[in-house]
Order: C-alpha cells, then sequence, then structure tokens
C-alpha cells in the first residue's frame, strides 16, 4: 500500500513538474502574430480572463487559460490594470502580464504653450479627447471652485510646458498639476530674485512675468525688457505697454490696437493708470519669470517694435522717438 502511495506521489510531482516546466516555456514564448506596435486597450473592470479570451478571439495569444494560471500562481491575475496599452512583436505572455499589471499605459500629452490666456488653456482641455471631461459647462469661478480657489483670477496661475497623462485622467487633475507647477516655480524663482525689486509678493512678479511674455518671442530680449519696465515702475512712470491694453479689451480686440483704445478706462490700461495691472495676463514661461526677477541693468526707458519680431531700446524721449518715426512711422 504503501509503496503504491509512493508510487502515486512520484508520478504527480513528475507530472506538475512536467506541468510547471512547460507552462514556464509557454510564458516566456514569444507572440510571434504581431508584426507591429499594436494599440490595445483593456476597459475599466475587466478581469484577466475576458482580456485573455480577447486577445486569443483576435489571434494574438493561444492557450489563454495557460497565461491566467500562471497570473494565478504568481499572485498577479486580480491586479490587472486598465488603459491604452502598446503591445509588441515578439513579446511574451510573460511580458504581456507583467505589462497588464504595472499598468505601463501609453502615454498621452497636451502641450500649454508660454503666452496662453486661461481660456486659451480651457479651451484646449475641453477639446483634448483622451481626457475625462469634469470643466466643460463650467464658468471660470465654477473651475477656480473645483480647484479649490474661489474667488481667485486664474490668468497667469498655470505652467506653461508639455504634461502627460493617460486616458482617463480628469482635466482638473491636469490643471491642478499646472497650477502646482506654477506655484512652485514662482516659488522657487522669488527666492532667489535680485535685491531692490520694485515687487511686494511673488504675484506681482508672476505679473510682470507675464507681460514680459507678451512683449517678446525674443528670449535674450526678456532681461532687457524686464529692466526697462523695472526702471518705468522705480521712476514711477506709467508702463504704457500694448499686450495690457489688449487684454483689457477682451474680444472687443480685432486685431489692430488704435488711438482710442490707448484712452478706453480700463484696469489694465498702462497707458492711463500707474503701476501694474490687477492681475496676469497670460501665463508666463519659467524665462519670463526668470527675467522679472533678474530684470537686466542699464538706463533705457523705452522700446520700440522694429517689425522683425526685435525690439530697438532708447534711454531718452528724443531718442525713442527717432526710433518711433524709422521703425514704426514708415512702416
Amino acid at each position: 500500500m504503501h509503496r503504491i502511495l509512493g508510487i502515486g506521489l512520484i508520478i504527480v510531482s513528475f507530472t506538475l513538474g512536467w506541468i510547471l516546466i512547460d507552462l514556464q516555456q509557454y510564458m516566456q514564448s514569444s507572440i510571434r502574430t504581431i508584426e507591429q506596435p499594436l494599440p490595445y486597450t483593456v476597459p475599466p473592470g475587466a478581469s484577466l480572463i475576458s482580456v485573455t479570451n480577447d486577445l486569443e478571439q483576435r489571434g494574438i495569444i493561444v492557450h489563454p487559460s495557460y497565461l491566467v494560471w500562471y497570473a494565478r500562481w504568481q499572485g498577479k491575475a486580480d491586479h490587472i490594470e486598465a488603459g491604452d496599452y502598446v503591445l509588441l512583436p515578439e513579446m511574451s505572455p510573460a511580458n504581456l502580464l507583467d505589462q497588464l499589471v504595472s499598468g505601463d499605459v501609453i502615454q498621452y500629452s497636451v502641450t500649454i504653450p508660454e503666452g496662453w490666456t486661461f481660456r486659451q488653456l480651457v479651451n484646449a482641455l475641453n477639446e483634448n479627447g483622451k481626457l475625462e471631461h469634469e470643466l466643460k459647462g463650467l464658468d471660470t469661478n465654477a473651475i477656480m471652485t473645483k480647484l479649490g480657489l474661489p474667488e481667485q483670477h486664474p490668468e497667469g496661475l498655470f505652467f506653461p510646458d508639455t504634461y502627460l497623462f493617460s486616458e482617463g485622467t480628469s482635466d482638473i487633475t491636469l490643471l491642478r498639476q499646472a497650477y502646482l507647477a506654477m506655484a512652485q516655480r514662482l516659488e522657487s524663482e522669488w527666492q532667489q530674485r535680485d535685491p531692490d525689486l520694485p515687487y511686494q509678493i511673488p504675484y506681482e512678479a508672476l505679473i510682470m512675468a507675464s507681460i514680459i511674455e507678451k512683449e517678446t518671442a525674443v528670449p535674450d530680449e526678456r532681461q532687457k525688457i524686464a529692466g526697462v519696465f523695472v526702471r518705468r515702475l522705480q521712476k514711477n512712470m506709467r508702463l504704457q505697454t500694448d499686450p495690457t491694453v489688449i487684454y483689457g479689451l477682451g474680444d472687443r480686440f480685432d486685431g489692430n490696437i488704435r488711438r482710442r483704445d490707448l484712452k478706453a478706462p480700463s484696469p489694465y490700461n498702462t497707458y492711463l493708470n500707474k503701476g501694474l495691472p490687477p492681475t496676469p495676463i497670460a501665463l508666463p514661461g519659467g524665462e519670463a519669470i526668470y527675467a522679472a526677477l533678474h530684470p537686466e541693468q542699464g538706463d533705457e526707458l523705452y522700446f520700440v517694435a522694429r517689425g522683425d519680431g526685435s525690439h530697438q531700446f532708447s534711454a531718452t524721449i528724443e531718442e525713442h522717438n527717432a526710433a518711433v518715426r524709422q521703425y514704426q512711422l514708415k512702416r
């Protein structure tokens, strides 16, 4: 009896060993039916059994039960993640299982350009088909309340950058990420600012950075323009910058700024009001924030566009008027 039992145990052990060897070989074999990267979506709530059966029906894998048995043996069967994946040629069932468990999904991106307004940012998020939309139909106050920032003006508070996300991420999550990125960047730059600047709080530097961002697209000019604006503030001169007037006009701006626009009352009209406007006028990038806090030294108080994207800087009104005649009136 004991001999028969022993023989039975040997047979069972041998059989289990063979099964494990066969299972290991299967898990390390290549999925040869995939000839190029193949997108594949695991829907929310899907089980490993439903996924492997679907992959078998598509002709991607064979023996789906083997993969399920192996996953259960490894304690991974109940831990697959939903999302968009890319299945690669020559990957093995083991690679596939690791990918599904790790949640190594396709990363999508949304780019927020420097100089955009908050409205442009929200519109871009609304149009992104890979985000889960919680902001659509909400006005600015409702959006800021949802962010935990009730009654706060949104302009300039979100850092322009490229953000990666997986499908199904909410737009409010992405917006919160951009807000935290701006807060951290501004605080870091503020701690390293030059002395004797005409800002009492970081928010004022953010306002200045947004003006610099809209005034020039030439990186080498940012600190020079910052120097002009800082000196004008220190001398109690009006900033007299067109981008603030344009922002104040809002939808009334048709692409041309006219003399009557420069005389139109608005909190953002820096031709009429001294000091900074009440809020930023755009989303400033890191270089503009740096420039606002590290303005170039000099005596220039004026600048005028040359028409090629760059500017002519002047220290006196006489020099400035001559530059206006040369670069503006001739055009």
